[in-house]
């Protein structure tokens, strides 16, 4: 199966996942398609995007178990909740150990923007950034602190220029 088909077997399982909940289908579908242009446009290797793209897909995956829980769904509790959910999800589809391992450190690190070890994680961290920017109608001083304080990849900066700066 080649890594495209992987992907959408992937993204169907999560809407699964979210089912009725649309809300935060077009989140993970937003993020997911933010993440693809940002590999593609910072030319990552094949396995990288593969990974990329499905860390951005599964990011959130736990925040309704978070809710269920314990009625919030904080970054730090979503990191927390998301790592194991993620991983049963993984391995339903066969995927291999050692990517369900990298997978899930960025699912249980994606609201933590220190530290950032790979351009895997960079994108993710962006692609979450942009959809969250509109999604949460951020001001534009707080967008800009973002922006300075965050991005790192030229693609991620050109996105995130075009959507929300007139220059």
């Amino acid at each position: 199966m080649s890594y495209t088909e992987r992907i959408d077997l992937l993204e169907l399982e999560i809407m699964k996942f979210n089912q009725s909940d649309a809300k935060r289908i077009q989140h993970l579908v937003k993020v997911h398609r933010f993440a693809q242009m940002i590999g593609h446009m910072e030319k990552l290797d094949e396995h990288t995007q593969f990974l990329t793209e499905c860390a951005a897909l599964v990011h959130d995956i736990g925040i309704r178990p978070a809710e269920e829980k314990y009625g919030v769904c904080n970054g730090k509790i979503q990191e927390q909740e998301g790592p194991a959910y993620a991983r049963k999800m993984l391995k339903e589809l066969k995927f291999d150990e050692t990517d369900i391992d990298r997978i899930c450190y960025l699912v249980g690190h994606h609201h933590t923007y220190t530290n950032i070890d790979g351009i895997d994680y960079q994108i993710l961290v962006e692609a979450d950034f942009l959809v969250n920017f509109y999604e949460d109608e951020l001001r534009q001083d707080s967008i800009r602190a973002a922006f300075d304080k965050i991005f790192r990849t030229e693609s991620g900066k050109t996105l995130c220029k075009i959507s929300y700066f007139k220059e």
